[in-house]
Order: C-alpha cells, then sequence, then structure tokens
C-alpha cells in the first residue's frame, strides 16, 4: 500500500503523563534538523535576496531548491545556509549515458557556486518512481555519473549524492514492521541504490505526508495520531513499538524496508512533508488551524531530539513543505497552499523554527512523543499483517512491470480471479483506452474491491500496487503532478 495509515486502538490506554515531560526540558536537548523547501510556481514571490534575508530571520539554516537558478545560488552565497539542489528528472537520461554531460552539470550548477553557496547535497531526480516520464531505469547511472563528476572536482567529500523517494515505494507500510520496497524495484533499483548511499555515505531521501493518509482514511485515523498531539497510541504487533504519530509509523516503515535488505546503517532525510491550510471540500484536514499544528508540532518533535521508535537515537533532518505559498501551481486547491509564508512574507500562521522559538510555542493541544516501547502489543496475533487495509483505497497496474507481468495478471483477474472484466470488452463503456496498463488497472482493482481490499490481492506477480487516492485525481502518494484519469477505475460503476 501507498499510503501508511495505521487503525488506533482505544485499549490498554498507556499514561502519557510521563511521555510528555521531556517536552518541558527541550532546551537540554540536542534534536534534528529543520530545513524548507523553496518552491518558486508562483509569479508574485520576492526576490532571492530578500528570501534569504527572510530565512535568516527565521534561523533556518537548511533551504533546498528544485532547481540550479543561478540568481538563487548567488543569493544564498555567503549566507552560511546549508543548500540542497536538484538536478530534474528530464535530465536523468542525459547525465546517465554521459558522463561528459554530468561532469559539465557539476561544473556550471555545483562547482561554480561552492564554497561560497554551501551546497550540501544533489538530490537526483525527484520522485522518480512515479514520474510517467518512465526515467526509474536512468536513476543509478545517473547517481553515479554526478558522484564521478563530484570527485572530479574534489568535491565528493563535502557533497552528497541521494534522490527523493514518495512512500509509494513501498509494497507494504502497516504495520511499520512489515515495511518493504515494490518488489519490481528492489532488484533494479533499491539493492543499487543503498549500495551507493552506504559507499558514499549519503543518505535516503523521503517524502512523507501524513497528511494524504488521513485525508483518504479519516475514519480510521484519529486527527491527533497525525497532528503529533496527545493520543493512545498504536502498537505495532510486529515489533511491540507504540506510535505516538502517523509521521514515525510512516518513516519506520522505510527503515524496515531498508533493514529487510540488510542496510540498517544508512540515514534518512526527510526532504518534504507538511500540511495545507486550506482545501477543496472533499480535502478533509485541509484547514490552517490544522497546518499549524502539523507543522508547529513536527518542528517540536524534531528539534528536541530523539529518532523514531525503531531507531531512538537518530535524530532527522526534516525539509518542510514549502516556504511560500505558490499561486501557479495546477491541481486541487491544497497544492497553492502548503506555504509557511505568504509571497508578502508574512507568516500564513504562527509557528517556530529553532529551538529558542519553541520557547513560547504552545499548540492548542498538547503534542505527542515519539513512540515507546510496550511489553504486550494491542494487536495480537499478528495483528492487521493478515488483515484488511483499510480506508478508501484502490489497485492500479504498474506500467513498469512489463507486458508480460501486466498480461498474466490480467488474465487471472479476469478469468480464476473473478473480476468483473465485462465493461473492457469491446465497444463497452470502460473498453477505451485501450491498452494494456489501462485494462489490467481495471481488472486489478475490480478483483481487489471483491476481495475486500484484504493485503495480499493486489500484487498479481509485482505488477500491481495501492493508491490512496481516488483515482481521478491528480495525486497517489506524493506531491508529484501524475494525472491519471485514464486508468478509469471507476468506470462504469
Amino acid at each position: 500500500m501507498l499510503c501508511l495509515h495505521q487503525k488506533q486502538s482505544m485499549d490498554n490506554k498507556p499514561s502519557i503523563s510521563l511521555f510528555f515531560f521531556f517536552l518541558s526540558i527541550f532546551s537540554l536537548a540536542d534534536g534534528g534538523s529543520i530545513g524548507v523547501n523553496y518552491g518558486r510556481i508562483a509569479n508574485n514571490l520576492p526576490s532571492a535576496t530578500k528570501v534569504v534575508q527572510l530565512l535568516k530571520s527565521h534561523g533556518l539554516d537548511r533551504v533546498k531548491v528544485y532547481d540550479t537558478d543561478p540568481s538563487v545560488l548567488k543569493a544564498l552565497s555567503e549566507s552560511g545556509i546549508r543548500v540542497t539542489v536538484d538536478l530534474p528528472n528530464e535530465l536523468l537520461y542525459s547525465v546517465a549515458k554521459r558522463q561528459s554531460f554530468a561532469y559539465q552539470w557539476v561544473h556550471r550548477n555545483v562547482a561554480v557556486y561552492h564554497p561560497s553557496t554551501q551546497i550540501e547535497t544533489i538530490a537526483v531526480g525527484n520522485e522518480v518512481f512515479v514520474d510517467p516520464h518512465n526515467t526509474t531505469l536512468f536513476l543509478i547511472p545517473a547517481m553515479k555519473n554526478i558522484h564521478n563528476a563530484l570527485v572530479k572536482y574534489n568535491l565528493h567529500s563535502t557533497i552528497k549524492v541521494s534522490s527523493p523517494i514518495a512512500l509509494s515505494a513501498l509494497q507494504n507500510s502497516y504495520p511499520s514492521s512489515a515495511g518493504s520496497f515494490r518488489p519490481e524495484l528492489v532488484e533494479s533499483v533499491f539493492k543499487p541504490m543503498l549500495e551507493f548511499l552506504r559507499q558514499t555515505g549519503s543518505p535516503l531521501m523521503v517524502n512523507a505526508y501524513p497528511f494524504f493518509a488521513y485525508e483518504s482514511n479519516s475514519d480510521v485515523i484519529s486527527l491527533d495520531y497525525a497532528l503529533f498531539r496527545k493520543n493512545p497510541g498504536v502498537v505495532d504487533a510486529g515489533n511491540g513499538l507504540r506510535y505516538f504519530s502517523l509521521f514515525d509509523a510512516q518513516i519506520d516503515a522505510v527503515f524496515a524496508a531498508m533493514s529487510a535488505l540488510k542496510y540498517d546503517d544508512i540515514s534518512m532525510v526527510v526532504t518534504e512533508t507538511g500540511w495545507p491550510s486550506k482545501g477543496d471540500g472533499n480535502e478533509i484536514g485541509a484547514s490552517l488551524d490544522n497546518a499549524a499544528a502539523y507543522n508547529g508540532n513536527l518542528v517540536r518533535r524534531v528539534l528536541t531530539g530523539g529518532g523514531t521508535p525503531s531507531r531512538p537515537k537518530a535524530d532527522l533532518t526534516v525539509f518542510l513543505f514549502a516556504l511560500f505559498n505558490e499561486n501557479k501551481k495546477n491541481g486541487p486547491t491544497s497544492e497553492r497552499n502548503y506555504g509557511l509564508f505568504y509571497p508578502s512574507e508574512q507568516k500564513v500562521y504562527d509557528i517556530p523554527f529553532t529551538v529558542e522559538g519553541l520557547k513560547g510555542y504552545r499548540d492548542r493541544q498538547s503534542p505527542a512523543t515519539g513512540g515507546s516501547r510496550v511489553s504486550t502489543p494491542v494487536l495480537g496475533g499478528g495483528g492487521n499483517l493478515s488483515g484488511n487495509v483499510s480506508g478508501r483505497t484502490w489497485c492500479v497496474a504498474s506500467g513498469e512491470a512489463g507486458k508480460e507481468k501486466l498480461q498474466a495478471g490480467l488474465d487471472y483477474a479476469c478469468g480464476e480471479g473473478g473480476a468483473d472484466c465485462h465493461p473492457i470488452q469491446p465497444g463497452s463503456t470502460c473498453y477505451d483506452p485501450n491498452t494494456l496498463e489501462a485494462h489490467a488497472s481495471f481488472a486489478f482493482n475490480s478483483y481487489f474491491q471483491r476481495k475486500s481490499r484484504a493485503i495480499g490481492t493486489c500484487y498479481f506477480g509485482g505488477a500491481a500496487y495501492i493508491v490512496t487516492q481516488p483515482p481521478r485525481t491528480y495525486f497517489i502518494i506524493s506531491r508529484q503532478p501524475i494525472h491519471i484519469d485514464h486508468l478509469r477505475l471507476n468506470c462504469g460503476h
């Protein structure tokens, strides 16, 4: 499943008061680091020079940008702000195929600015696995060629190379201890990627949005659990850990997936997370108060120290999304309302970004802690490992699986599986678009729904995966816009 969600149990409520004691002494703790994503899909933003001044005035000393715009990189020069730059997905092919192109790109976009502009990481692509242009095959060669270019310019010891993944890269994410990567990506992408990260001392980059999980499963996910507020917690039946926030549960699912491949030693950076302050009527949970609570409590959670329940000593670096509301973004209303600031440089809501600022900050409700170990799981006998995938979910075909797997899965679903495939027959309502992927998606979803969305019924030999957003929307799990109306999963139903 793509979005990690957890059912709340009201049984065996722990005594929570002690969990919050440490919040009163946060000034003594060494914590993680907060950064911010500086997106610029807007026509009303302040100049890059003013943006740098804004960052510094609020104590933000890490920023991630989605390109290598010269005006931005020059403005960041001598600012003391550490920078993550992005190599766009559309350049992956050229960088992967030609080492000389990688040399030129690094020289032109990195070497000429560093160290005056403190570039610390290059994000090679962004959420490549959900890119409709299918650039996955070029990711690992591109990462290696960029690293080789850093070596050429003697920058490899100070600048790391990674690539942000969305949670859609996970095949399983509930419970967290059962986290695993999509099987078709393990040998081709994740093993070589994680080995590269290990060899270069680089972190895995992850984009995690509890908002999407809550929006699609608000009937089973507590809002307090999603917003780091006081709640009874959710126990992972696989490892006995109690989780008090959906964010921690999502991150630990990725850690579990890494551990399953024997890469426990690799650190993680959360390159995107956030909550919209405004949304359309059907975007459950998108509000000013919820955005303030999520981001404010997240800042507290990160800066007061401590990792996740499964990795309690691993402090996190987290980049909030995003610096500004961006008025030219496509998609639902929420997409234009993730900003911490208006283009006028006024805060959308008042939250701190530093330990010092936390001293005067209070959420309207008490925030939750990261987690703790309990002796008896709330969910016994394996819990939801063999249960149903809760909430509103759909099963779609993976275009990367290949024609043979898609056809085999389609044949099974429409045959022995008992899926309703009449609407995709010639002349029927869902026959168009007449593509293998579209027909397979329809059949896979029909089978999945008929099986009551039971775990394991959306696999088809690795040819399918679960989405948690309505199939006719623009978003699956990540914030990367993908129009999947062509899947027509609701067609004829």
